[in-house]
């Protein structure tokens, strides 16, 4: 099994699909580093900034929309979507542009300078009101999550029979089944406690999906859209954040609002291994062999 590679894309693709949702004229389509699925490009249009992104992958950013609304509604910076489509096998997405930059950018002086903000946005976004919809796990594009409990969403993430991107995920050669085995069972055991907690979850909380201007956090992008447990994002947040205690803050926050969450700590270590075995399996496919072994050491430290 090799490693993903993203899709390469034609001009002629790019602006055949800007043209169909907002006319002629596209100027200064210019690859965007970063994204380790999708090919995308910034590009310029009667004075305004936009993203494209294409994706080979199935069913991706079929939500996109329905999420840039219920953000963006409830006051999270979101960018707007102004398009969708499909071109031949892809899929793509256009955006309105925020300004900044990816926060791993930014110092680490800057990045702890607005860890306050990031986490009071992270707060906001993991309790906003989800109406009258159902489910865990993914959410399609009317809203509604895609399995009746957290459990039936661990058990689809991690099947052995999956197509797409994941499709014999299991015998990817540099992934340890045993190690592989170990954390899922751990996972499962500590899923009962993230099991009665339904919440909106970006679901790739990370640096590269934050957008800051240096000083201020200026958007969030992209992300895994699900329902369920909010500390999911906080976990992604603290596996992506390097020496950033992150989680000490968020706590100190949610305490500040008068907020209590109980069973905290086991919560944490089952969404741990819930976004650290995909990790693993992640670095394992992409053959990135240091950040595969600092997460089995990561895992194998949880609950011990």
């Amino acid at each position: 099994m090799t490693a993903h590679v993203k899709p390469l894309i034609a001009a002629a693709e790019i602006e055949s699909a800007i043209g169909h949702h907002l006319g002629e004229g596209a100027a200064a389509i210019t690859p965007v580093s970063g994204g380790n699925l999708s090919s995308v490009f910034s590009f310029e249009l009667q004075g305004k900034e936009y993203i494209i992104k294409f994706s080979e992958l199935e069913h991706a950013y079929e939500t996109e929309a329905y999420v840039s609304e219920l953000l963006r509604k409830h006051g999270i910076p979101f960018p707007r979507c102004v398009g969708q489509g499909k071109s031949g096998i892809r899929a793509y997405s256009i955006l309105e542009r925020i300004p900044g930059h990816n926060l791993v950018d930014c110092t680490a002086t800057e990045q702890a300078d607005q860890l306050p903000e990031l986490i009071g946005m992270l707060t906001a976004m993991n309790r906003i009101e989800l109406g009258e919809t159902g489910g865990y796990g993914w959410i399609k594009p009317d809203g509604m999550g895609t399995y009746p409990t957290w459990k039936a969403y661990v058990e689809a993430f991690f099947s052995e029979e999956q197509t797409g991107f994941w499709e014999g995920w299991l015998e990817i050669p540099a992934l340890e089944k045993d190690v592989a085995a170990e954390c899922y069972e751990r996972l499962l055991a500590y899923a009962a406690f993230n099991e009665p907690h339904r919440h909106f979850v970006h679901g790739d909380v990370s640096p590269w999906n934050i957008l800051s201007d240096g000083r201020r956090i200026t958007g969030i992008i992209d992300g895994n859209f699900a329902y369920g447990d909010f500390l999911v994002d906080l976990a992604t947040l603290k596996l992506m954040s390097g020496e950033l205690d992150v989680v000490q803050a968020y706590r100190e926050h949610n305490e500040r609002l008068g907020i209590y969450i109980p069973d905290f700590n086991e919560r944490m270590i089952g969404a741990c291994y819930f976004k650290g075995l995909d990790g693993l399996r992640f670095f394992a496919k992409m053959g990135w062999d240091d950040a595969y072994r600092n997460m089995r050491k990561f895992l194998f430290s949880l609950a011990n």
